[in-house]
């Protein structure tokens, strides 16, 4: 999907979900699983939440707000 021509210039917000489990992946890991790091031309960010809690939701949502385009 971020191969699409009509993506190009797409950021992408990852959220790492269920971090308060014992056995989930950090963000490092899933970085270098999903290999993310071959992303060189695209914004992208993974951000660790807890979705029952809502813990860290607000700040991956900040992170998105602060790369978007500027309205022409």
């Amino acid at each position: 999907m971020l191969a699409d021509d009509e993506l190009r210039d797409a950021v992408l917000l990852m959220f790492a979900n269920k971090q308060k489990c014992p056995d989930a992946m950090n963000a490092a890991e899933i970085t270098d699983k999903l290999g993310l790091h071959s992303l060189r031309h695209r914004n992208w960010y993974i951000q660790s939440t807890c979705a029952t809690s809502g813990d860290r939701l607000y700040e991956g949502l900040d992170w998105l707000c602060g790369k978007r385009a500027p309205v022409v």
